[in-house]
């Protein structure tokens, strides 16, 4: 270690207690989404910066609601982005919270709870410190790094990330990116993700025709009508184009294999922790959900109406188009009713409307496994947690996608602190060692990826 990461490191010893008064700070503003509120997070982390004379820049649009760009230097000779996003999901009920979500509370000196504290406020406010860190040492360094503060995600991230890449950031080329989700599945050590699933939203409306409940020969239930639907959703996979996942189950397998002392004790954990089962074979299967359903108006009414909503998440490759299609296909053949592209039409008529929202495809950097940067990031999470690292997939979506299907930066990884099942949960927290692990993560690698050769 030279001199210069021992400085570093040092700063976030000595700054440590401001660092995490900044997190809370930013906990503490308010960016439930919906509806957004981003801004009130974007004027917090614009006032840390500018008291380091860092240049930072609000994007404002909407209804207090923005984007964020912050920036070492000019030189973009040589280029590192982080990404992370400010909105977070309402809390729910705030009295099912032990204490409430919004007052960033410290318990037995050794977690921070809030909503955010994990996705992933703890994520963006460690590349914001990161940046704070580097600015001493900029003459050092052969290009630049720009944080990206983005809303928006936790809604599909079009008028955040995917914005940001068409707007302020379009003639920028990152030559390695990092979105900083968090990457900790209990009971592993840290991941590094290469790539995540993509998502989508199906809302399926079925119009029957209403009657007294007392002569239903007279009507068409709606509800009836969705669930000869969903019994055959079962067959979806012979209506949509064979996806192969990314990497084999037995390459998943060996990658997290890795942390574990021997492939005998991997598997004996694998048998006995279903969730980690469960992620890894998540990640090599298209999947489907009928998460929620509505229909009815009164106990003695044949419903006219039911809508169901579908949560689809595709492998990498999978596109959009082709499950919609696919599904549309799978009604009209599997099943005796049409498909209207409008609602409100020929009401006397039993039909589907299909309708989508959240769409995003699945990405993955292919070249993952050539790139000498991936190495060192791997080195420095592994020397800074004094745990081995791995590598492995996102089983949900991210804003990766926006950077990797859109040719700007391939080379992006998800890595962050906090651990992903306690994202969007009651009583969200993130352990204070991790978040000021990731400091020294994001700015060691920073340096590292950016010094002068």
């Amino acid at each position: 270690m030279n001199m210069t990461e021992e400085q570093i490191l040092k700063d976030i010893e000595k700054n440590r207690e401001m660092y995490i008064d900044f997190f809370r700070d930013v906990l503490k503003a308010k960016s439930y989404n919906p509806p957004g509120d981003e801004l009130n997070v974007a004027k917090v982390i614009d006032g840390f910066l500018k008291k380091f004379s860092i240049t930072s820049e609000i994007y404002p649009f909407g209804e207090n609601r923005a984007n964020l760009v912050a920036s070492l230097n000019g030189n973009d000779d040589k280029l590192l982005l982080y990404n992370g996003h400010m909105d977070v999901v309402p809390p729910g009920n705030d009295s099912d919270w032990s204490s409430p979500p919004l007052d960033a509370t410290i318990k037995r000196k050794k977690y921070i709870y809030g909503r955010g504290t994990t996705d992933m406020k703890g994520g963006l406010v460690a590349m914001i410190i990161a940046l704070k860190i580097l600015k001493p040492f900029e003459n050092e360094l052969s290009g630049n790094l720009i944080v990206n503060a983005v809303a928006d995600e936790e809604t599909g991230g079009i008028f955040g990330t995917k914005w940001c890449l068409e707007n302020p950031l379009k003639s920028k080329k990152p030559d390695f990116t990092i979105v900083g989700e968090a990457s900790g599945l209990n009971p592993l050590p840290k991941a590094i993700l290469l790539g995540e699933k993509g998502h989508l939203y199906v809302k399926l409306i079925t119009n029957g025709i209403s009657c007294h409940a007392s002569m239903p020969s007279l009507g068409k239930n709606a509800i009836d009508m969705m669930s000869e639907i969903v019994i055959k959703l079962s067959k979806l996979k012979n209506y949509i184009p064979p996806a192969q996942p990314p990497m084999t189950l037995e390459k998943l397998k060996s990658l997290v294999a890795e942390v574990f002392a021997s492939r005998e004790i991997f598997e004996r954990i694998l048998n006995e922790q279903p969730m980690l089962n469960s992620v890894i074979q998540s990640l090599v299967n298209f999947s489907y959900s009928v998460t929620m359903i509505k229909a009815g108006i009164k106990e003695n009414v044949v419903p006219d109406r039911c809508e169901a909503l579908i949560d689809v998440r595709l492998l990498p490759g999978q596109k959009v188009d082709s499950i919609i299609d696919g599904l549309k296909e799978l009604i009209l053949n599997e099943t005796s009713y049409n498909i209207k592209d409008k609602l409100g039409e020929n009401n006397n008529e039993p039909y589907v409307f299909v309708e989508t929202s959240d769409a995003s495809e699945g990405s993955y950097w292919k070249d993952w496994e050539e790139s000498n940067h991936l190495k060192t990031l791997h080195d420095i999470i592994e020397k800074t947690y004094n745990k081995k690292s791995f590598y492995l997939l996102l089983p949900a979506s991210a804003d990766a996608h926006y950077i990797r299907n859109s040719g700007i930066c391939p080379q992006t990884v998800i890595f962050g602190p906090g651990r992903g099942e306690k994202a969007h949960a009651v009583d969200e927290y993130i352990e204070i060692e991790d978040f000021i692990n990731s400091i020294k993560v994001y700015a060691l690698f920073a340096y590292e990826f950016l010094k002068q050769k």
